[in-house]
């Protein structure tokens, strides 16, 4: 219509100033101004999309530079290239009497790929295959506002000529051999992560694992000797010359700008949970493997000298300890990055499926398959027949399990500590081996005595008496001799463990059984492993959180049972209860202490005294814990991937192990904005400088200069040192690949976004700000903005996929969602009779029902290939 208008009033003035010829120009501009309009009112715009996997690369001028969230795969445009050049190589022949000349073909040339400033750099590809990026002269720009030009384009251009491409993010490639690509320019496709979510920036201090793993923790690539002269990839399974761990830890670093702390996960093994009878030992997956230029030893044993790994399906059940080699070259690549070592020694429990070990619970033949070790025990345990609970028989089979070692059996020798003490293979010995490793290693910032021994931290020589958390006062002691004054060390207590016992069987008693712990002068904080539950949701339409949210990822809500809900409010006091929803609530008798029996108080039990209540009775005289003393480490922070995992956010997915568990009301599918959103809760509650963040949850201590929560130590479980996306595809090389879909893990999903973040972030590309926006249940990976377009079109597919709709309110414009449980009470007053009925359903038609979803995706962790579900 407009175009019809506009050349009709563009031939009348035409013809008005310059007679015919003037008609016929003001015809034709007045056509190209109204096709202009008519596409912009009525024509299909472009709108924010998915990256394509397939693209062809170019060398154009005036196109639009793609804009991206979260991770891409671009193909860039050539922004600048010099002519095909010929280089000449020689080789000498045999015993030098001959000189071979090889002539190839280089090319020097730059790529544009989006607008920066991009977090990450990862994968490369030329012509579709993965380009190996070791020893190539390659630079990467992300595009900052402050990039100086490259140096190569400046010598080829000439002093002040060269362009800085600032805000643009570009490759440079120097000298880029084409032999392999056809001596053309071969099209190259590069994946990058622009961090746009709030989550990332805000993670202070990691976990690293898998902690079982011989050299994965060795920043040199390693190859493995096969037989003679042929070897196979040990440790550089994405890249075949840089080591897992170096790609790993490349990509932390780019997608959390603010790590600071992170705590390296090293694994001993051990067999029973019979605590006198437990050995606690390094494990291998063989003792006849051999890796080229290394040799695997720990604790000055060979691989000869330790047992093996028991098998599962055909293979080791865990990957070996990490080589002390590999633990100390670990520690020196952290420390030239700048990042501070948190040591985190950690026992798992290789107990097969075929053992016939007496179980300490049951008195049968055949101990739990591969259990948690807050599982170890005495034997029998507390409660049983015949359990030494409560009596000085208890003192016998806990030093069984502690061990006699002491810091003067321990010597320092090449890449590892050797042990000269009698033969001993007690917790001492592990412990003290990595306090004086970590003494060889330079030192480090924190370490760990240990984690979750719950089982063994409430045995009891007498009523009030725990011989095991006795034994870690003196091991801590022990340990400071060992490191020094420097380093901060605390012990990993579980979540149901840190705050004191409630015996079974004197439901009205509590006792602070840690408090001498936690009390020592040799500890410098509260450690706890913190998994406690933010959630519970059915997800059947009947929830007992309705009138609080509709949303089970509303971070309101979420952070709301940080320090309320299950644990502080009301509690479930059997399984049936909880299938109904039957809430007890929490309180206290004459004492009016309800904080003691409240396991998410965290800062009642911090600020107060502690009185052990003993035949339900409160003690008069405080424990040795003073009030605001020490600072809470959260020595692990996490939930897992899984459908409603913040119910119950301490079960893991193992099929090998009798841990193996759901959430409670999980379906057990994958669900990573669970995941992501539990993590946002905790940071933005215990973080100052958050939106959402009030200092009184997170008081400042009378007592230190700090608060009560460390928002530098909420160590998040959990960062892998093996690279994603080769883990978890590549299950021919480790068997816990299928663990990661619904598991801890932040590899291969950090750098992702909620819908609030994502849409905050276009938002703010536009030069607008939400007042408020809405989650709703997806996580997006990435996604990329590659036309001009406006902020609406932009955010089009987002909204009609996720049900979202943009409101204008009297505080400024949001993006909502339609409420499931929305429900208004109309008074009768309020009704008025009319014709037309006052409630009316109407059936569909069937026939005009959708009766097929075809669904097409991008799949990163397959290269973004493309593939559809119908």
């Amino acid at each position: 219509m407009a175009t019809l208008a506009l050349s009709l009033a563009g031939q009348f003035v035409g013809g008005a100033v310059g007679g015919p010829l003037g008609a016929t120009v003001g015809r034709a501009l007045g056509a190209l101004a109204g096709n202009a309009i008519d596409n912009a009112l009525f024509a299909e715009s472009p709108q924010v999309k998915a990256p394509s996997p397939f693209s062809l690369q170019g060398s154009a001028e005036g196109g639009v530079i793609p804009r991206i969230y979260g991770w891409n795969r671009i193909v860039g445009n050539v922004i600048w290239a010099t002519n095909l050049e010929r280089q000449t190589a020689q080789t000498s022949g045999a015993k030098g009497t001959q000189t071979d000349q090889n002539e190839e073909i280089i090319a020097n040339f730059a790529i544009g790929l989006c607008e920066g400033e991009v977090a990450h750099v990862g994968r490369i590809w030329a012509d579709g295959r993965l380009l190996e990026t070791e020893g190539l002269d390659l630079r990467f720009y992300s595009g900052s506002q402050t990039q100086i030009a490259d140096s190569l384009i400046s010598i080829k251009q000439g002093a002040g000529n060269a362009p800085a491409y600032r805000g643009l993010c570009y490759l440079v490639f120097e000298g880029l051999p084409l032999g392999e690509f056809g001596n053309r320019i071969p099209n190259i496709s590069v994946e990058l992560c622009r961090v746009v979510g709030d989550l990332e920036p805000s993670i202070r201090a990691i976990t690293l694992i898998p902690g079982s793993t011989e050299f994965g923790y060795d920043p040199e690539p390693r190859v493995r000797i096969v037989s003679p002269g042929v070897t196979a990839s040990e440790n550089t399974n994405l890249s075949g010359q840089t080591s897992d761990w170096t790609v790993s830890l490349d990509e932390l670093q780019g997608l959390c700008p603010n790590l600071e702390h992170v705590a390296l996960v090293v694994a001993w093994f051990g067999d029973d949970l019979r605590c006198g009878n437990c050995k606690i030992q390094p494990r291998v997956e063989n003792n006849t493997k051999q890796v080229a230029d290394t040799t695997w030893t720990v604790s000055g044993k060979t691989r000869a000298q330790v047992p093996l790994m028991t098998q599962f399906e055909g293979g080791p059940a865990y990957g070996g300890t990490p080589s002390d080699a590999a633990v100390l070259s670990a520690i020196a690549d952290l420390k030239s990055r700048g990042i501070k070592v948190t040591l985190y020694p950690f026992v798992l429990m290789d107990i097969s499926h075929t053992n016939s070990l007496p179980d300490p619970y049951t008195g049968g033949a055949g101990q739990p398959a591969y259990p948690w070790r807050g599982r170890i025990t005495s034997a029998p345990a507390p409660g049983k027949v015949g359990s030494p609970d409560k009596s000085a028989a208890m003192n016998s089979q806990v030093n069984a399990f502690v061990g006699s070692a002491i810091g003067t059996d321990f010597s320092a020798a090449t890449n590892t500590i050797n042990y000269a003490g009698p033969l001993d293979w007690g917790y001492r010995r592990m412990i003290l081996h990595y306090a004086h490793l970590s003494v060889l290693a330079g030192g480090v910032d924190a370490f760990l005595i240990g984690s979750e021994f719950r089982g063994l931290t409430w045995l009891r020589n007498s009523a009030t008496g725990f011989p095991f958390v006795d034994a870690l006062v003196t091991l801590a002691h022990d340990v400071r001799a060992i490191v020094g004054s420097s380093p901060n060390l605390t012990y990993g207590a579980d979540w149901s463990e840190y705050s004191g016992l409630q015996p079974s069987d004197a439901p009205g008693d509590k006792l602070f059984h840690l408090d001498p712990l936690w009390a020592s002068t040799d500890i410098d904080a509260i450690g706890i492993d913190n998994y406690m539950p933010l959630s519970d949701w059915r997800g059947n339409g009947d929830e007992p959180d309705q009138a609080l949210t509709d949303e089970v990822y509303d971070l309101d809500y979420l952070q709301g049972n940080i320090a309320g809900g299950e644990g502080y409010d009301w509690y479930y006091a059997s399984s049936n209860d909880r299938d109904n929803a039957v809430r007890t609530p929490i309180s206290d008798g004459p004492e009016n202490e309800p904080w003691v029996w409240r396991y998410k108080d965290l800062q009642n039990w911090w600020a107060n005294t502690h009185h052990n209540r003993v035949g339900g009775v409160r003690n008069a005289t405080s424990t040795v814990w003073v009030p605001q003393s020490k600072p809470i480490w959260l020595t692990e922070l996490g939930c897992g991937a899984v459908d409603k995992g913040s119910n119950t956010p301490n079960v893991f997915g193992d099929p090998k192990s009798i841990e193996n568990a759901s959430p409670y009301f999980s379906d057990g599918t994958e669900d990573a904005l669970i995941q992501r959103q539990f993590l946002r809760a905790h940071h933005q509650y215990w973080q100052p400088g958050s939106p959402t963040f009030t200092a009184t949850d997170n008081p400042a201590s009378s007592q230190y200069a700090g608060r009560m929560i460390d928002p530098e130590r909420l160590y998040v479980w959990t960062w892998d040192a093996r690279p994603y996306p080769v883990f978890p595809n590549r299950r021919d090389v480790w068997s816990d690949g299928a663990n990661h879909a619904a598991g801890h893990w932040m590899t291969g999903r950090m750098g992702a976004m909620a819908a609030d973040e994502f849409l905050n972030a276009i938002a703010k590309d536009y030069g607008v700000s939400f007042v408020s926006t809405d989650v709703c249940g997806s996580q997006i990976q990435g996604a990329q903005i590659a036309a001009m377009v406006s902020l609406r079109r932009a955010i089009e597919p987002m909204l009609e996929t996720h049900g979202l709709f943009v409101r204008d309110q009297p505080e400024g414009v949001g993006v909502r969602r339609n409420k499931q449980f929305h429900k208004t009470d109309l008074p009768v007053e309020r009704l008025c009779a009319e014709e037309l009925p006052i409630y009316s359903r109407q059936r569909y038609n069937n026939d005009e029902a959708i009766g097929q979803l075809a669904l097409t995706y991008l799949d990163r962790g397959e290269g973004y290939q493309s593939g559809t579900v119908t």
